[in-house]
């Protein structure tokens, strides 16, 4: 007997569509997303690179003999040489000026925080009239060269040149610390204030009992931007103090310059040493620096 063979049913076949071909590869909409994604990350590199790259060199610099830094910029040291720590220290004579630093950037720092709470207060919740204009010559006050001249002659009149008083003067105001500040305040209900009135909450113990404990990261950021830029200041110590006893420790590094050239070894480690202090603090602070700054440019 011969099997009987059944014929089979032609498969249905379908041409090769758009959509079929191109059913292995992703959408066009992916590859977009991937190609931006990879520009973002090229450009946050380059970033990276421009700021790290710096900083990396300080650090090596810090640790390198003078004959193997101009022998070799950017390389990595041969050896470490941990006594330029200690002609760094030395030399700019930190011990001797470290305290100044501390009580201009405490004092300085301290006033300006209590006064941009006073100021932003109001300005937020609009209880000063014409406060929308007040902030807005903050705003302006950002784009504008210090006015070294007519500043230093107030100083002058005030008979306050060469004096600590007259150089924590110059920094007792921050227009960038108030705009974090009227923003952060911005997102606190109003509702806050009326509780606080109807309970005869005084206007001082609200705004230092209730309002200034729900923007501690406002003023975290404040803090830490403000102590940074004056305890990294060098001009206007160079301009407004003359006494070796009133110099802050940024006045020290002019020690390292020659006159034929820079010690450059030495200066690195004194800027190492310099920046610790700031270094540490930002560290202990920045978790509330982060929620900050970014409430505080985009509340309100």
């Amino acid at each position: 007997m011969t099997a009987v063979e059944t014929p089979q049913a032609p498969r249905k076949t379908t041409p090769p569509g758009p959509e079929r071909a191109g059913r292995g590869e992703p959408p066009g909409w992916l590859v977009r997303l991937k190609r931006q994604k990879l520009a973002s990350y090229v450009i946050l590199l380059v970033f990276a690179v421009l700021y790290i790259g710096p900083l990396l060199m300080l650090v090596t610099t810090a640790f390198k003999t003078l004959p193997e830094f101009f022998q070799n910029p950017t390389g990595m040291p041969e050896s470490l040489r941990f006594e330029n720590f200690t002609e760094a220290w030395n030399e700019a004579q930190f011990a001797r000026y470290l305290v100044n630093s501390v009580v201009y950037t405490t004092v300085a720092t301290a006033v300006c925080v209590v006064t941009s709470v006073l100021v932003a207060f109001p300005i937020a919740r609009g209880y000063l009239k014409g406060g929308r204009y007040i902030l807005l010559l903050y705003v302006i006050a950002l784009f504008l060269p210090p006015a070294l001249i007519p500043q230093f002659q107030l100083i002058l009149n005030l008979g306050l040149f060469n004096t600590r008083a007259g150089y924590i003067l110059l920094f007792l105001v921050n227009p960038i610390g108030i705009i974090i500040l009227v923003n952060y305040i911005k997102a606190i209900p109003r509702e806050l204030d009326e509780s606080a009135a109807i309970d005869g909450c005084g206007y001082y113990r609200f705004v230092f009992k209730i309002i200034v404990p729900l923007i501690r990261p406002a003023i975290a950021t404040v803090t830490v931007l403000h102590a940074i830029g004056l305890w990294n200041e060098l001009v206007l110590a160079i301009i407004y103090l003359t006494n070796d006893d009133l110099y802050p420790v940024t006045r020290g590094l002019i020690a390292f310059e020659g006159l034929y050239g820079a010690n450059w070894p030495p200066m690195a480690a004194a800027v190492l040493i310099l920046m610790t202090p700031m270094v540490v603090l930002f560290l202990f602070l920045q978790r509330y620096i982060v929620s900050g700054l970014t409430a505080g440019a985009v509340k309100g």
